[in-house]
């Protein structure tokens, strides 16, 4: 099945095909029209997109959802294994991959099911947990709030389902594996994770699509809720092809004294607006963003993080990672907002780039409010070149000069990679290498 251009009679047969209740259909009707009314953003890269030529759903009936990898259409069991999807599984707690529009592999150790964890697709979600998935659906990300999240709200489709109990803690990560393989596609993947009290959750998401002529999109919606004590780690590492526009909304809600972490990697797409987002609002809260952007030749990389404080004693921090060469063009945009009952909270944004050439461009746009007089903000920019005398060096150690430009970028993020599984730290390494 596939539905390709916008409409409502689409938005219908979609909810049709994945058999919604009344309010699952009447969310897609109401995100349609908001999407209809909202505005493209006013920042940013500029977005050339043709709704009317993208492929807003497309599946099969043999790429149903499945819990072993042998009943698997071999043709994309292949495509998935040739990018080490399979193997990464040997490191998880659980495992979720979409391919295209929906889920078609999920499983997890018999372990988490013991303890009670619920971690599957949010269609089977809304199905299975309809009260518990209706408490939290919607109430961070707004269909409002910006266009494409009412556009994602219309036709999301696929996308992570998790909830962690009271008092509940996993010793490996859970891992979600994104792939568009097609011309033209869109994919609207939908993540909503509870981590309830007292409880940690590591959660990564892997996300890449081959190189077509073809505009594609990606506007994904991840809203996470962190309860009283408890801690989430959200790890992305994102290789879209240089096609891709990627646009999402990620946000996540801290009670009293949790912690959130967002460590986002972004690497490849043709336009990505990414800026993950932490509402501290319990006492003694606390939100961590640790970001890198890569940008090469016709790149563009807008990406930052968000920061609002609204308990007190509250604490953020924000380390930005830019890379930009051959022309590419890595922007860091980012806002703290210390809110005024927020008092004795503190912030820190430290915003590292990176330029590899006279070609490439980057920019720092923060925006920094602190409203008390209790509370601060601290802001640092830095902004280099690669340094001749340290290539010289290198070189003068037998080293090339392209190993010597490819170890310093390594060295430069650095504070990114060590937030990382080894075996992932190890991708990043290739990726950089394939990439610059």
């Amino acid at each position: 099945m596939e539905i390709k251009g916008l409409s409502k009679e689409h938005i219908l047969q979609l909810s049709k095909q994945k058999k919604e209740a009344a309010w699952v259909k009447n969310y897609r009707l109401k995100s349609y029209q908001l999407f209809d009314s909202l505005k493209m953003p006013s920042f940013g890269p500029p977005i050339h997109l043709n709704f009317d030529s993208i492929i807003y759903y497309k599946t099969s009936e043999e790429e149903r959802i499945q819990n072993s990898w042998d009943k698997i259409n071999q043709r994309v069991k292949n495509e998935l294994d040739d990018l080490g999807v399979l193997e990464s599984e040997s490191h998880m707690d659980g495992m979720g991959v979409q391919y295209e529009s929906e889920v078609i592999y999920h499983n997890m150790i018999e372990e988490l099911q013991k303890k009670d964890i619920i971690f599957t697709s949010i269609e089977d979600a809304m199905q299975k947990y309809p009260d518990l998935v209706q408490k939290y659906f919607g109430k961070i990300v707004s269909n409002a709030d910006n266009k494409f999240a009412a556009l994602n709200g219309a036709v999301f489709s696929g996308g992570s389902f998790i909830y962690i109990p009271p008092h509940t803690k996993l010793d490996r990560p859970l891992q979600s594996y994104f792939r568009i393989a097609s011309r033209n596609m869109g994919q609207f993947e939908r993540t909503l994770i509870i981590v309830d009290h007292d409880s940690e959750l590591h959660y990564i998401e892997g996300c890449t699509a081959p190189d077509y002529s073809e505009s594609s999109l990606h506007a994904a919606v991840v809203e996470i809720f962190v309860g009283k004590n408890s801690k989430c780690r959200y790890t992305t590492i994102q290789n879209w092809a240089h096609n891709v526009y990627n646009l999402v909304t990620k946000r996540a809600l801290v009670e009293e004294n949790g912690t959130m972490e967002w460590i986002d990697g972004n690497i490849g797409s043709y336009v990505t607006m990414k800026y993950p987002a932490c509402i501290l609002k319990g006492d003694y809260a606390s939100g961590t963003c640790v970001t890198i952007s890569v940008a090469t030749k016709d790149q563009m990389q807008d990406t930052g993080a968000r920061m609002i404080h609204l308990g007190k004693h509250t604490k953020s921090k924000i380390i930005s990672k830019s890379i930009a060469g051959n022309g590419g063009n890595a922007t860091y945009r980012g806002k703290v907002d210390i809110k005024p009952e927020a008092i004795s909270s503190e912030a820190l944004v430290k915003c590292d780039t990176l330029i590899l050439d006279s070609l490439s461009k980057s920019d720092t746009i923060p925006v920094n409010r602190c409203q008390n007089t209790s509370s601060s903000i601290n802001h640092e920019a830095i902004v280099s070149k690669v340094s001749e005398e340290n290539l010289f060096y290198l070189m003068s150690r037998g080293i090339s000069r392209d190993r010597a430009q490819e170890l310093i970028v390594l060295g430069f993020l650095e504070a990114f990679r060590e937030e990382l599984p080894m075996e992932y730290a190890v991708e990043l390494n290739q990726l950089l290498k394939k990439n610059l």
